[in-house]
């Protein structure tokens, strides 16, 4: 099992009240599935993925990646499993604005102390695969939302994590842009990468192989799709 999740609990103090934000999550995901989280403002969505993100760090419970233990996070621990088990998409791309795309998708290379001619391989092969290999010296302010999209995922896959956590990846997209990067992420799933994307639009998580509810702190539902969407505008 890639995610293995068990009767885990969050919850912050607020002045004087304690809100329980996750009360008892157990969820699991296997090497190569795409699950889609959804929920309403207010669920625990954000939460737990900052938790599987290992940005945050839950009350009780307990959390195995690809059978590592999660636990005990110092900031240092937690960067280095950050770096060897994850990739993030933000809604909202995350690139350095003064450094070219070539430059943003060999960013995590240079942490894990990679070389530079290699990290530029890397990074060249990675913007290939997401059709970009031209717009390579370009800053992001040159580049389209879709664009940008696509370097951050490029960027995400460079360290060849375990597991691609997307946050909202298309809520700054156009529905045409969407579906686009929708389809690059499903391809990239075919090839064996696990994936969990954070969505609230239902025509994206229907582009995913399993959707998962929350509410109010819990999973309420959890179904595989059973004819997973592709991109319906593809040969239009």
């Amino acid at each position: 099992m890639m995610i293995d999740i068990r009767d885990l609990h969050k919850s912050y103090t607020i002045g004087q009240n304690q809100l329980n934000v996750l009360k008892g999550i157990n969820f699991a995901a296997g090497s190569g599935e795409m699950v889609a989280i959804m929920g309403s403002s207010g669920s625990g969505k954000s939460t737990f993925l900052n938790i599987l993100g290992m940005l945050d760090e839950a009350d009780s419970g307990t959390y195995t990646l690809d059978g590592t233990p999660i636990k005990n996070l110092n900031e240092t621990l937690a960067a280095n499993y950050r770096n060897k088990f994850l990739g993030f998409i933000f809604q909202s791309f995350n690139l350095i604005n003064y450094k070219s795309a070539l430059d943003n998708v060999s960013m995590p290379l240079y942490y894990q102390g990679v070389k530079r001619q290699q990290r530029t391989e890397k990074a060249m092969h990675y913007l290939e695969k997401v059709g970009l290999a031209d717009w390579a010296q370009h800053l992001p302010n040159e580049l389209s939302g879709g664009q940008k999209q696509r370097v951050a995922i490029a960027r995400a896959l460079a360290s060849d994590p375990k597991v691609l956590l997307a946050d909202e990846p298309t809520g700054a997209l156009d529905s045409k842009t969407s579906y686009e990067v929708m389809e690059l992420i499903q391809n990239i799933n075919d090839e064996g990468k696990t994936i969990l994307c954070v969505t609230h639009e239902l025509d994206i998580a229907h582009m995913c192989k399993r959707i998962v509810h929350l509410r109010d702190g819990l999973i309420v539902n959890d179904e595989k799709i059973k004819q997973v969407l592709a991109n319906p505008i593809a040969n239009v």
